[in-house]
């Protein structure tokens, strides 16, 4: 996997060392990228986000990556906050996103045993076939760290559930996402990073 250059496209998350050491535990350097040029050329580009959906895209449009990433070649891997830019909408803000997959992004509801947000290891339950679900099984734990969360559609090749079920990882074409934390997640999430830098 060395051959791989993987840009990580700059949100403005906090999340971003721990998913360059995750690369680099898998012989991966990645690029932390703001300019197109950059993200174009590399080989895979990934999509991080902490934070608010508005606060995001608001940055994405200035720098006029919302256009880049729509129209890029290679694959692309969305990440929590990353993988609900995907969508059309979100109700954080609210917010209008990159459309690249159809759905609005709802905030999940609260329960007396099921707080907002949703924090911590949760089952994963494919529902597609997908490269980057490769050697994973139903019932597989990843970390989340979410308060919102997009719908089970046509995309999901995933999902979780948290009250309702909700997508878990999304695949449309060469872009993918996923909305637990893959560089938090042990070894599920070392397998869900090596799946996508597998996929040409």
């Amino acid at each position: 996997m060395s051959a791989r250059s993987v840009a990580i496209v700059a949100t403005g998350g906090a999340n971003i060392a721990s998913l360059s050491y995750a690369l680099e535990r898998l012989g991966v350097r990645a690029t932390l990228a703001a300019d197109p040029a950059t993200i174009r050329d590399a080989s895979h580009v990934i999509l991080p986000g902490v934070g608010a959906a508005g606060d995001a895209m608001r940055r994405l449009r200035a720098s006029g990556l919302d256009r880049v990433i729509t129209q890029l070649p290679q694959p692309v891997l969305g990440i929590c906050l990353g993988m609900q830019l995907l969508f059309d909408a979100s109700a954080e803000g609210p917010a209008t996103c990159l459309g690249i997959l159809p759905g609005r992004v709802e905030r999940l509801d609260a329960g007396p045993d099921r707080p907002v947000p949703h924090i911590g290891w949760n089952t994963l339950e494919p529902r597609a076939a997908s490269p980057l679900l490769e050697g994973l099984r139903a019932g597989d734990r990843a970390y989340f760290v979410h308060s919102f969360a997009a719908p089970v559609a046509d995309a999901t090749i995933a999902t979780t559930t948290y009250g309702t079920p909700f997508s878990a990882c999304v695949q449309r074409d060469r872009f993918f996402g996923v909305q637990f934390h893959p560089e938090r997640s042990a070894a599920v999430g070392a397998r869900v990073l090596a799946n996508f830098l597998g996929v040409d």
